[in-house]
């Protein structure tokens, strides 16, 4: 799994985190720790690029959840270096939409985030402006 970062201003500033490979167990806990990482460093909207991913695993959808938890401000942290798991509810979904969003997942990709559930709540957008003028309205 290759991971990069670009920033990009809308109404607010925008991490675009690029994922390209499988996201699975493999790479489940570098994406967790590459996120918590660019919060910790004062990102507050976070745009997931999957159009490089052509497969996700339930560990991979963990670690969309996990993300998206972090940037409503969910600290994942706990002392035994794994995160700690909150669900996403009806109390926190606003916060969520707010400050995680998904781009351009690949059908398969997509399919899987519907049927797990997720699509509800993270917005999915497939032009990249589009999705970066979406943040902070």
């Amino acid at each position: 799994m290759q991971i990069t970062f670009s920033k990009h201003e809308g109404l607010v500033p925008v991490a675009v985190m690029k994922l390209t490979g499988n996201l699975d167990a493999s790479s489940y806990a570098t994406v967790i720790t590459k996120a918590q990482d660019t919060y910790d460093e004062g990102a507050r909207s976070l745009l997931i690029d999957l159009s490089g991913v052509p497969y996700v695993s339930s560990a991979g959808l963990m670690s969309l959840h996990t993300v998206a938890l972090i940037f409503a401000g969910y600290s994942m942290k706990n002392g035994s270096g794994r995160p700690a798991f909150r669900s996403v509810n009806a109390q926190n979904e606003k916060v969520v939409r707010q400050h995680v969003k998904l781009f351009n997942p690949q059908p398969t990709v997509e399919e899987v985030l519907d049927v797990v559930g997720l699509k509800q709540f993270l917005d999915i957008y497939t032009d990249l402006e589009t999705a970066v003028q979406s943040f902070g309205v």
